[in-house]
């Protein structure tokens, strides 16, 4: 028992494991950014999947085309804020339901996805590059982790911290987070509340598209159906896990990424524990982090936009 522990804890803490871990929590954190600027602003938008899985068709048919994963980041990026386009032009300008909207958006990214990647299935791509400096990266444990990543992983850390100076530390975060807590009185002060909605939810389907795009230019180099495997649904539950905050959002990506490759990275040493049950864990522990947080919002407060996913339509 004891052999099998100290075999755990020299997995989970070496170098392989935790590299792991940082490439299958990007997707997680990008997606999960934007989507939580686009509930702050008092949406809901429940259309990430379908966003992200654009994205990666489009992002991998960019790079495929070009040679150059640059422009299949940025066609995975227009992607999404097209899906998003229609999302905000229904919920926004014809105040279509948000909840039924965001679903059926999902099914059109799906859908949408297969007839674009259909003729690039079974292609492969350089996959981005590392970033490699001399000396920092070769710096034993830490280097490799701190210094050899690819573009993607740093864009989701400054994306993180640039949502947070945004959110806490500017005037315009702080009309961001009235209108999503109260729009009848933020339109009341003369703020174009339908503007900056649309705009939050513009910038989340540029995070949704590039999550999406991360997957076949980084994290495998070719493009599949369906393999977005469910990213967004998780993007969503962790903006409700980090009750609306970055630096707890960016806890529970690595929490939820190291619970999801945990159960690969245990396969050999053979614990006895049906491969089923590991891959449960990440949505186990989702499930059981969010009845923690409900039992526990009266004293530790929550952040939730009072708002969201309220219909407004201005006084005419």
């Amino acid at each position: 028992m004891v052999d099998t522990l100290v075999a755990i804890l020299q997995l989970i803490f070496s170098v392989s494991f935790i590299l792991t871990v940082v490439t299958a929590t990007t997707p997680l954190l990008l997606a999960a950014s934007g989507e939580l600027v686009v509930e702050r602003s008092g949406v809901l938008n429940l259309g990430v999947e379908g966003m992200m899985i654009v994205g990666a068709a489009c992002g991998f048919a960019g790079a495929w085309l070009s040679g150059s994963a640059l422009v299949g980041a940025i066609c995975g990026i227009l992607a999404g804020m097209a899906l998003s386009a229609i999302f905000g032009v229904l919920t926004l300008g014809l105040a279509v339901n948000q909840v039924a909207t965001g679903l059926a958006l999902t099914i059109l990214g799906v859908g949408l996805s297969g007839l674009i990647g259909a003729g690039f299935v079974g292609e492969k791509i350089v996959p981005a590059s590392h970033l490699y400096l001399p000396v920092l990266t070769t710096i034993p444990g830490v280097g490799r982790i701190l210094f050899g990543e690819d573009p993607f992983v740093y864009v989701a850390v400054a994306l993180i911290v640039g949502i947070w100076l945004f959110l806490y530390r500017t005037r315009a975060g702080l009309v961001l987070r009235a209108v999503g807590d109260n729009h009848a009185s933020a339109h009341a002060l003369g703020y174009p509340v339908l503007g900056i909605r649309m705009l939050a939810v513009l910038f989340g389907g540029a995070c949704a598209g590039l999550a999406g795009a991360y997957l076949p230019l980084a994290y495998t180099p070719f493009f599949i159906p369906g393999m977005t495997s469910g990213r967004g649904w998780i993007a969503l539950a962790l903006v409700v896990f980090a009750s609306w905050r970055p630096g707890r959002l960016v806890a529970g990506a690595y929490l939820f990424g190291a619970v999801s490759i945990l159960g690969l990275a245990l396969q050999p040493l053979q614990l006895g524990i049906p491969q089923q049950v590991m891959n449960m864990l990440p949505y186990l522990a989702t499930v059981v982090v969010l009845v923690l947080i409900s039992r526990t919002r009266g004293t530790a407060g929550s952040t939730a936009p009072a708002s969201l996913g309220m219909v407004f339509v201005p006084d005419r």
